[in-house]
């Protein structure tokens, strides 16, 4: 594929962010919330992994793969919140 796929796929991708975090914001529940959260780091993943092919740097997939871990610890963190009231 070629460098302009790739950069109109992030382009692309980053607009859909924005769409996710107006969801995150006015979303009526908490859960509405954590789900839109979730994607929206889902999606800055994908976005980082696709910046990394674009310049052709393999450092960033290790940080899209430290990322979508911390997304993925956060997310479980506050649904056990929302749901028992504490963390412990």
């Amino acid at each position: 594929m070629s460098i302009q796929v790739f950069t109109g796929m992030t382009i692309f991708l980053a607009l859909l962010a924005f769409v996710c975090l107006y969801r995150a914001y006015v979303g009526p529940t908490a859960a509405d919330r954590v789900v839109s959260i979730n994607v929206i780091t889902t999606k800055v993943t994908v976005l980082i992994a696709l910046i990394s092919v674009i310049t052709e740097q393999n450092a960033f997939i290790d940080v899209a793969l430290i990322y979508s871990m911390m997304g993925f610890i956060a997310t479980i963190a506050v649904s056990k919140f929302i749901e028992k009231g504490k963390l412990y």
